[in-house]
């Protein structure tokens, strides 16, 4: 596998100035304001590698579905067998004084385990995403970050606007692990293209590039996820198969039942 290394150097264009593109809220909210979608459901593939360049592969099956505002993930890994029939399980709330709830079914355990907010800046089963991260699939936090313009970029030759988000405060910066998160954003379909992010103490931590987006059933879809730990030298790659936003997702799919049933 092939990853693009982190590079501080910034790339902008001088014919037009951060002043003249839309603000970091702006931004923020569009991306936010792009069809996900009700429902959908899809195959997942997580290949992560360490420094050695030893990979291990797992298989997911993973829905999704809007309850109003209200949206709900369901994760069931399916392979290999020492991982199978885990299971992860997020309720993602439309009130930003409300904590999200997840939840996380081992089944070594035989038991299910709440996920505190504290906790949502741990890493995700082994992979460069945290949960927050998984929960949050291609939007972004409007409440935990303030944001704003820097200028424009290129990723992989496509052209985007540059937005810097910081922690509202340093208790959110300890939950999420980030000190400062840079994205770059495609304003022609207003999906991020690259993420940046740096731990609390300002040291470059890791970047994501979401990569091979196109249309799914009229809707825009990231197909692959690579992320590089930048202290670890460990990455993950996320394949998406099978990606179908029109057969119906029953609501039972989303409870802690079905975590320990399983599919």
């Amino acid at each position: 596998m092939k990853y693009i290394s982190f590079f501080p150097a910034f790339l902008f264009f001088a014919s037009v100035s951060a002043a003249e593109l839309p603000d970091g809220d702006t931004v923020a909210a569009n991306i936010n304001a792009r069809n996900e979608g009700v429902q959908v459901s899809r195959n997942v593939t997580m290949e992560m590698t360490d420094r050695s360049g030893k990979t291990r592969t797992r298989e997911t099956r993973n829905f999704r579905k809007y309850f109003g505002k209200e949206k709900r993930t369901a994760i069931f890994y399916l392979e290999p067998r020492n991982v199978k029939d885990t299971a992860f399980l997020t309720y993602d709330y439309p009130d930003a004084g409300r904590d999200d709830d997840q939840w996380l079914y081992l089944p070594a355990m035989r038991k299910v385990r709440r996920i505190s907010a504290a906790d949502r800046g741990d890493y995700f089963l082994g992979t460069d995403l945290s949960y927050e991260d998984i929960k949050l699939e291609s939007r972004v936090s409007l409440d935990d970050y303030t944001r704003h313009t820097l200028g424009e970029d290129q990723v992989d030759g496509h052209r985007c606007i540059l937005v810097e988000a910081l922690p509202v405060d340093g208790e959110t910066a300890k939950e999420l692990g980030y000190g400062r998160v840079e994205q770059c954003v495609d304003m022609d379909i207003w999906f991020v293209r690259r993420a940046r992010f740096w731990d609390t103490k300002g040291n470059p931590l890791k970047t994501a590039y979401f990569r091979d987006i196109r249309q799914v059933q009229g809707l825009w879809t990231q197909h692959q996820i690579d992320v590089e730990n930048h202290k670890t030298g460990h990455r993950t790659r996320f394949l998406f198969r099978e990606v179908d936003y029109r057969t119906p997702v029953g609501d039972q799919v989303f409870t802690q039942n079905a975590l320990r049933r399983g599919l």
